[in-house]
């Protein structure tokens, strides 16, 4: 018996009848809808068995600002991708971001070539669009606002220097307008908005569940890799 059917037993013990009811019933199910998870299978499939490396770029102006932004998300994205994805072998984040440290050049070669240097079957490449922590002209408030797209090149692909696939990856923190720094710290906003970037991007790449209405889920969300029956 699921959770719903049990509770309209209890209720009809309880002696509990007519509008009353139905108003109960109606809430329990509508909450009970908000709580649902799904299962999503992953949007590109192909770093099972492959060595990879994740590569972000961020422009120098938020660099600037941020200046572990780049770091922090190669290193997480990496460490998800590693722990979900089956043998998947992940070159360390700060190997890679050594290598465009001293290959300023990077950014004008091909993507196969980029792959050669790495010697990685695929490039898991993050372009940072826009990272910020406030809206625009008002440093009062905090507006997180994380947006990359992600290409992945596969070096033995029939293009290699361009991406196999991309997506969009997009992300808000907090969750609500009004937020000040009175009650928010800038630590704090940071890392809100980079775990929820992280977890959406790695989420691309390995089977997962994912709540069936995000704006109105409330309970905790496992993110690693689902392991439920085919």
């Amino acid at each position: 018996m699921n959770a719903l059917r049990a509770m309209t037993v209890i209720i009809a013990g309880l002696g509990l009848a007519g509008c009353g009811v139905e108003r109960l019933l109606g809430g329990m199910a509508q909450n009970y809808e908000y709580s649902k998870l799904i299962e999503v299978h992953p949007a590109y499939n192909g770093l099972e068995n492959m060595k990879v490396a994740v590569l972000v770029d961020v422009d120098m102006s938020t660099l600037f600002q941020f200046p572990d932004v780049a770091l922090t998300i190669g290193t997480n994205v990496s460490n998800r991708l590693r722990d979900n994805v089956p043998g998947i072998k992940v070159l360390s984040a700060a190997l890679v971001s050594e290598w465009q440290f001293r290959t300023p050049q990077w950014s004008a070669m091909p993507y196969g070539e980029v792959c050669e240097r790495l010697d990685v079957d695929r490039l898991v490449r993050i372009d940072v669009q826009e990272y910020r922590l406030h809206p625009p002209g008002n440093n009062w408030l905090w507006d997180g606002v994380c947006t990359a797209t992600v290409g992945i090149v596969e070096r033995e692909g029939f293009d290699p220097d361009g991406f196999a696939d991309m997506f969009t990856v997009a992300v808000a923190y907090p969750d609500m307008q009004g937020v000040t720094r009175e009650s928010a710290d800038a630590a704090r906003i940071q890392m809100g908005l980079l775990s929820l970037f992280v977890r959406d991007t790695a989420w691309l790449f390995f089977r997962h569940l994912e709540p069936k209405h995000p704006d109105k889920y409330r309970g905790p969300i496992e993110e690693g890799r689902y392991d439920g029956d085919d």
